[in-house]
């Protein structure tokens, strides 16, 4: 196919009436603007502009190609128009994949953002599984616990603390430890990345492991911020409040490290917002 720019050249200088305006409007110089439209006519063998001094003529062919170049510039501004407001007005599909215990997180920290921006859709994929973030078109992916390797950018956005938890119910049946050693002869409930020798039940989901927490299963390490309106309704209790235990980075990761897109842009400061305000975040 022959040079796009030929035409675009071409139908801009039929637009501004003479070479050297189509120049000013190109940033060319008249000479460039000139040479363009003469590269044209010897490409395609047709002479589409009779010169005087005084103006510019269409032949017959310039005038039956002049259509077709006007809406090719026209579909260019289009594209263009398109990719400024995808840059700069958050539109479009915002595609987020999170694990289902965050699934709250993401609908309370960008319910404002939905709400400010109409024209934005959000696709949110909750699993606890690694789904395939290209194959499923993912723009933000939330990730609790350490990495593994990818070429996605990874954007902290909390460090959640962990703390120790169990019902009423089973500290009345099975008594309040008062040390760290007195935790050996509980009952426990864990996610398989966590030490769980021993553990009673096991499960990748957090959210159903608080949920067995609650019915007095056993003892469950938990995000405090996850837990804190269980916390406050008195479901839960914490157990050795004192005694520190470890931390959960929260990250979002995201396919590049520039040019994100409006829709990005926002849903990134709205999440780094709700999770700086939760119970327990220790950094952001």
């Amino acid at each position: 196919m022959n040079d796009l720019k030929l035409y675009a050249v071409f139908a801009e200088t039929v637009a501004a009436g003479s070479m050297s305006a189509a120049a000013r409007r190109l940033g060319m110089t008249p000479s460039a603007v000139s040479q363009s439209i003469r590269a044209l006519e010897s490409e395609t063998g047709v002479t589409l502009l009779h010169r005087s001094t005084r103006k510019l003529t269409l032949t017959e062919a310039g005038q039956r190609c002049l259509p077709h170049c006007q809406r090719l510039l026209d579909a260019a501004r289009a594209a263009s128009d398109s990719l400024l407001q995808a840059r700069d007005a958050p539109s479009g599909e915002l595609r987020i994949a999170a694990p289902v215990g965050f699934g709250a997180h993401i609908a309370a920290a960008l319910a404002p953002v939905l709400a400010a921006w109409p024209q934005l859709r959000l696709h949110l994929l909750v699993d606890d599984a690694m789904i395939d973030l290209i194959d499923a078109r993912i723009d933000i992916a939330i990730r609790a616990g350490q990495l593994p390797d990818s070429d996605w950018v990874a954007r902290p956005l909390c460090e959640l603390e962990i703390i120790l938890c169990a019902a009423p119910s089973y500290i009345d049946s099975h008594g309040m430890p008062a040390e760290p050693e007195d935790l050996q002869a509980h009952h426990w409930l864990a996610s398989p990345r966590e030490p769980n020798a021993g553990a009673r039940i096991v499960s990748n989901n957090q959210l159903t492991l608080q949920q067995m927490c609650e019915q007095g299963l056993g003892l469950a390490r938990l995000a405090h911020a996850d837990a804190a309106p269980a916390l406050a309704r008195g479901a839960l209790v914490r157990v050795l409040p004192g005694t520190r235990q470890s931390s959960l980075p929260v990250t979002a990761v995201t396919p590049g490290r520039t040019g994100d897109p409006a829709k990005v842009r926002v849903a990134l400061d709205a999440l780094r917002r709700h999770f700086a305000a939760l119970p327990g975040c220790l950094s952001g």
